[in-house]
């Protein structure tokens, strides 16, 4: 009997960690009052987290908790993945509410559960545990949208995330629901195996519940609805929050059930995923091209960004899978990059929201600009940044599956979407400043040049990220 628990502990002793950590960065917080000391906590609990996931980093695929947790080399990149950018994250919020005078330890607590409940999403092996991780997620990022309790523009935005996702968490659930009714079973492999075995009606309409969860979670047209209100009406660092290492938890989970669940129906959900795709990269360049507002520009780029994450899914292959995973880490690096940035031209009193706050930022701060004119041209595609070749990596795979003519859609979108990038550049570079010369702190400036410079380096060397990547899914 010890021997099975200790069997079933070690998968998941980061989560266990992590867990622990947060509960006891929980306590301090209410008997410390320190932001400061809960920041450093908070750090330290994701470093730890770090070290465990390392030293248990899984050979295979290891089950546990009676099919219901899974850890495998997919989990354990998409975990440590996460884990970074939280710290990044993390560095990004501290810098900002220190700006401010505001002493607030909620935001780290928060996002210590938030991520905690992404680890959990990455490793679920059955339709429970998809569940179980997905509100943790989300609650916490309901909260942390609402904290902002001085803004009328945070709680409207707050309210529309917490009743859609609350409309697409329902819609999951009774997804769920039609599966396990026509399957008899909630654990994942169960599923996958009574998928092969017949098309049910129910199993089919239940795949279309899962599938608009999903696309919700993603933040796909035409489940887009909630993203730019959201994104604009956030503190900069909880929209870059929400943006960012969410989408990796989101992609884990369709992984999890479309891959590991329901292959079976592989051609249903295609077709799905098709019509999501080609939405999503449409709408998403298009309405870009009007916001005026930086953040909501970057909402509808994220919509975009979706869509073409869905290219590499639509496949069904491990070389797609690998691709996608690929493209959803280096979206989260260069959108992480963007919002930073927002950050670095914020202070007190001033929020560089709007893409005109950026006119003339190469005679302000040169350097600056040069990291921004970096993100921008990664988030359009442009070799040699690490942009182009995760969109290089998903086209391929959608040409090899026979789908030429959306690979052709996409790259023409793409074009279009050249347009609210290079606006940016333009600004920057050949406008007049409005505002003086930037001043920024020595640690924030080295973690924005880490965070925007590592998008080029990846770029003229993305083999290895791709590799790993790819191992995930063959076992190479």
């Amino acid at each position: 009997m010890n021997g099975m628990a200790a069997l079933d502990l070690a998968p998941v002793a980061p989560e266990i960690v992590l867990a622990a950590a947060a509960c006891a960065v929980l306590v301090v917080e209410v008997y410390g009052r320190s932001a400061d000391l809960t920041y450093r906590l908070a750090q330290a609990s994701l470093v730890l987290t770090a070290i465990v996931l390392a030293l248990n980093f899984p050979d295979g695929s290891v089950v546990a908790f009676s099919g219901t947790f899974v850890a495998d080399p997919m989990a354990a990149i998409l975990k440590i993945a996460t884990l970074v950018i939280g710290w990044f994250l993390f560095f990004y919020l501290q810098a900002y509410l220190r700006e401010r005078g505001r002493g607030s330890g909620e935001h780290f607590i928060l996002g210590l559960f938030a991520l905690l409940g992404m680890m959990v999403l990455v490793s679920a092996a059955s339709l429970l545990t998809v569940y179980l991780g997905l509100e943790l997620l989300s609650l916490s990022l309901y909260a942390m949208v609402a904290l902002d309790r001085d803004s009328p523009v945070a709680a409207e935005a707050a309210m529309k995330y917490f009743v859609l996702g609350a409309l697409a968490s329902g819609m999951l659930l009774y997804g769920m629901s039609m599966v396990y009714g026509a399957t008899g079973t909630l654990e994942l492999a169960g599923i996958g195996e009574a998928a092969r075995d017949g098309r049910d009606l129910i199993l089919v309409l239940g795949l279309v519940f899962l599938v608009t969860g999903i696309a919700f979670k993603l933040g796909a047209a035409p489940f887009h609805m909630w993203i730019p209100d959201v994104y604009e009406g956030s503190e900069t660092p909880v929209t870059m929050f929400v943006g960012t290492a969410p989408k990796l938890a989101a992609f884990a989970m369709a992984v999890r059930l479309l891959a590991d669940g329901l292959f079976g129906l592989h051609g249903e959900w295609q077709d799905m995923l098709v019509v999501l795709a080609v939405l999503s990269i449409g709408l998403g360049n298009v309405i870009a091209i009007a916001q005026a507002n930086l953040k909501r520009m970057l909402a509808y780029s994220t919509i975009a960004h979706m869509g073409f994450l869905f290219l590499g899914i639509i496949p069904g292959t491990s070389e797609g899978y690998a691709a996608a995973m690929f493209y959803v880490i280096v979206y989260a690096v260069m959108s992480l990059g963007a919002f930073g940035m927002i950050v670095v031209l914020s202070r007190e009193g001033f929020e560089a929201e709007r893409i005109e706050d950026f006119r003339g930022l190469n005679e302000r701060s040169p350097w600056h600009a040069f990291l921004m004119l970096v993100l921008m041209l990664s988030m359009a595609g442009v070799p040699p940044f690490v942009g182009f070749w995760a969109k290089w990596s998903v086209l391929r795979e959608v040409v090899a599956a026979d789908f030429v003519w959306l690979a052709v859609v996409a790259v023409l979108f793409s074009v279009v979407g050249l347009f609210y990038y290079l606006r940016i550049v333009k600004l920057m570079y050949f406008d007049e400043p409005g505002e003086p010369a930037l001043a920024v702190a020595n640690p924030l400036r080295l973690v924005i040049s880490v965070n925007a410079l590592s998008v080029l380096v990846v770029g003229l060397f993305p083999g290895a990220l791709l590799g790993w990547c790819l191992a995930a899914f063959t076992g190479g």
